[in-house]
This record gives structure tokens, sequence and C-alpha cells, in this order.
């Protein structure tokens, strides 16, 4: 009760059910930032594994998981401008409220695209590379059908849709980057606790934001070092920036 009292300030009272919590204005400005700052080192991330790509698919899959990387940080940060600066337009606020759930979806679909496309897996778990882009649709559409009205099942179709992909992915011949993988993994569920904490926990959601770049930079890392980065073109790239 004492450590509530003492930030009350900078947090507002947890949301009613099946209601949206309402940050306060030092909260809005965490939300915003926390996102906002990660847009051009994804941006640049993305581009350097495109830069890396030694064929056609290699780059079409780091377009896809760069595309996907990239709309997280940008649909989060414009959704947390818009609920902090322009609440009154009630429209615009839910239609990006709905897209920042929605590209959440997108975003795990296209995290574990690299893996399934550019490592061996058997016959059966190479049909995940698709399934999972199906799994993406349904979220999607669970969204612009039911936005805020279950978050527990929400938040059960994010988790399942983050661990299904992981049980096909450990089936790999090559393992390396899994332990990156896993770490990742590891590092978004424990964000979740702070997702589920607003109005408990001040920043609860700015935290969430820190978890969830700390975990894509886990993730990203495993993707360059593992599925892209070469000595050859390691070499080169200091060559070039040096």
């Amino acid at each position: 009760m004492r450590f509530q009292n003492r930030f009350q300030r900078f947090m507002n009272h947890p949301a009613p059910a099946n209601g949206r919590y309402k940050p306060t204005c030092y909260e809005h400005a965490a939300n915003c930032y926390t996102h906002a700052f990660l847009i051009v080192p994804a941006i640049v991330g993305s581009a350097l594994l495109h830069w890396l790509s030694d064929d056609c698919w290699e780059k079409i899959t780091a377009w896809i998981y760069g595309v996907g990387l990239c709309a997280l940080f940008i649909v989060s940060t414009v959704f947390h401008i818009v609920s902090w600066k322009k609440s009154h337009l009630r429209t615009v606020e839910h239609c990006f409220h709905m897209c920042d759930r929605m590209v959440i979806y997108l975003f795990i679909a296209a995290s574990y695209t690299p893996w399934l496309n550019l490592r061996e897996l058997g016959p059966l778990a190479s049909h995940m590379r698709w399934f999972i882009w199906l799994m993406a649709a349904g979220g999607t559409i669970y969204v612009f059908l039911y936005h805020e009205k279950y978050k527990v099942v929400e938040l059960f179709f994010y988790l399942t849709m983050g661990f299904s992909p992981a049980l096909v992915v450990t089936s790999m011949n090559n393992t390396d980057g899994l332990h990156e993988l896993a770490g990742g993994g590891l590092i978004y569920c424990l964000g979740v606790v702070f997702f589920k904490s607003d109005g408990v926990i001040p920043f609860a959601h700015a935290i969430w934001h820190l978890f969830v770049a700390t975990a894509a930079a886990v993730h990203y890392y495993a993707i360059w070092k593992y599925l892209y980065r070469s000595p050859t073109d390691y070499a080169t790239l200091m060559t070039k920036l040096y």
C-alpha cells in the first residue's frame, strides 16, 4: 500500500474488467519513447540482413522478418502517440489500438520465418512455415471481431502462437541458435507479468516494451549470427566500415 501511495502520480487504478487501462502522462511518454527509439535500429538491422543475403529466398525471408520487426515498433509508437495526444479521437485511437494488437501476431510469425525458411526441417515440420501465418491471420481476425472483449483469451492466443512453432524448430538437425531462441522466448514470457500489471506497477507497460526490445534483440542476434552471417561477410563488412 505504501508503495502504491508513493508512486500514485505515476499510475492510475487498474482497468475494470474487459476495459482499457488509462495511463498517466508519465506512462504515456514512457510507452512512446521505449519503442520509438527502436525504429531506426530495426530498419538498419533489417537492411543489414538483406545485404547479407546470398540468394533470392534469403532476401525474401529477410524482407518478411524486417517488415514484421519494423512494423511492431512503428505501429506501437504511433498508437501510443495517438492514445496520448489524440485520445479524444476515439475512432482513430480504437483503430490504431486494434492495429497494435494485430501486428503482434504478424511479428511472432515473422520472427519464426527465418528459422522455418532457412533451416532444414522434416516433412511434417516444414508445414509450420505456412501454418504460422494461418495462425497470424486467425489472430488478426479475432482482434477485428472481439477486440478488448476477452483479454485472457487474447493472451492465450499470443502465448500459443509463440510456443507452437518452437516445438517444430527444436527438431532441426542443426541446433545452432536454439539457446538464443529459447532465451528470447523466456524474456518475452517474463515480460508478460508486466504486460498484465498496469495499475499495479508504475510504468508496467513501458517495462513490458523493454522486455520486448530485449527479446527481439536476442532473436535478431541469433538470426544474424546463425542464419545470415558468415566469416567472409563479416570480414567484408568490417573492411567497408573501417
